[in-house]
């Protein structure tokens, strides 16, 4: 079975909301419907790992344990106070978890320790912020967060910050560029470059990455965007970007979310693995077999209905062979390119 190390998912939110709400998930069960990931289910597919992001979800002040990532409101900018108070509950919740079963999970803090814990069988928990707003003009937090074992990055999710602008998740056949980095994303940028936590060019706007590239030391890395030229979302990338990440030695995580892959953009499950692979391809075309990688975004979309929850990975990697995919090419897809693109970002 190929091992997997993935670059997105947002199961952390669900456990945290679902805690809130009162009638938490057992991660260490299987819990059908209620999560796409859980222990068992992901030893069983050869997830072996991946970035488990911290979102902050908006709640005009209060706890919501009920977010629908479909309401607008959620697209309205978010407070400081609110991000941080979320943000830190729920990397408490990721490093309990992994204290409370360190046979199978390991918070992990560098490429060493992520393939190390692989090897070990264990999966390899890193930390990822999805969206900087918990983070304060002074970035005195980052460094917080970077001490506790933040390695990775959003600047922005799919509304505005303090730092930068998301892109909208609506489709857009002639992509509108959006407003880019404030002079407090540039140095954000620069602090993270710096302290070699990697930076995620997911869910900002076309102005906001041109705004990066231009910053950055780095590699350019989307760990869970997908083609424009193929499925015109807001959220996906267009050639010229795809050029500008493989120049730089950068990777880009396949995202699984249905109105992400279609070429309509609808929500609708309905989506081939074959429509999968025709996302990878174009990527394989532009950014090499060094720079295409799995961005599933489980816990956090719609997924299709041939993939269903993790237990679909091996299905997606079935079909990578059918199509002719070499087995050192699925390894790389799936997990070498991953952690080679954390090495040369200093990880």
């Amino acid at each position: 079975m190929v091992t997997v190390f993935d670059g997105h998912n947002d199961t952390l939110l669900k456990l945290e909301l679902a805690g809130r709400r009162g009638t938490p998930f057992d991660f260490t069960v299987e819990n059908g419907a209620d999560l796409d990931i859980d222990l068992p289910r992901a030893l069983e597919s050869g997830f072996g790992g991946g970035f488990f992001a911290m979102f902050s979800p908006k709640t005009d002040g209060k706890l919501d344990a009920d977010f629908d990532p479909g309401d607008p409101t959620h697209f309205e900018p978010v407070s400081q106070a609110r991000a941080l108070e979320i943000t830190l509950a729920m990397f408490a919740r990721m490093r309990r978890l992994a204290r409370g079963h360190a046979a199978q999970l390991a918070l992990t803090r560098s490429t060493a320790e992520i393939r190390a814990a692989m090897a070990a069988g264990r999966i390899a928990i890193l930390p990822h912020i999805e969206g900087a707003e918990c983070i304060d003009p002074d970035l005195a937090i980052l460094e917080v967060l970077h001490a506790a074992g933040l390695r990775s990055l959003g600047l922005v999710w799919s509304r505005p910050n303090i730092f930068g602008h998301g892109a909208p998740m609506n489709a857009q056949p002639d992509l509108d560029p959006g407003e880019g980095l404030t002079d407090a994303g540039r140095a954000l940028v620069r602090a993270c470059n710096e302290l070699g936590v990697m930076i995620d060019l997911s869910h900002l706007t076309e102005r906001g990455f041109w705004d990066v590239a231009e910053i950055s030391q780095r590699p350019l890395v989307a760990t869970h965007s997908n083609i424009h030229a193929i499925s015109p979302s807001a959220r996906n990338l267009t050639d010229d970007q795809l050029l500008a990440v493989a120049e730089t030695g950068g990777v880009v995580g396949l995202n699984f979310n249905c109105s992400f892959l279609r070429p309509d953009c609808a929500d609708d499950t309905d989506v081939p693995i074959t429509l999968m692979l025709r996302h990878i391809d174009h990527m394989l075309e532009i950014l090499g077999e060094e720079g295409v990688a799995l961005g599933s975004d489980y816990d956090g979309c719609l997924l299709p209905a041939e993939i269903k929850d993790v237990t679909g990975l091996p299905r997606l990697i079935a079909g990578m062979r059918l199509a002719g995919y070499g087995e050192a090419l699925i390894t790389k897809i799936c997990r070498e390119n991953w952690l080679s693109v954390l090495d040369r970002t200093g990880i």
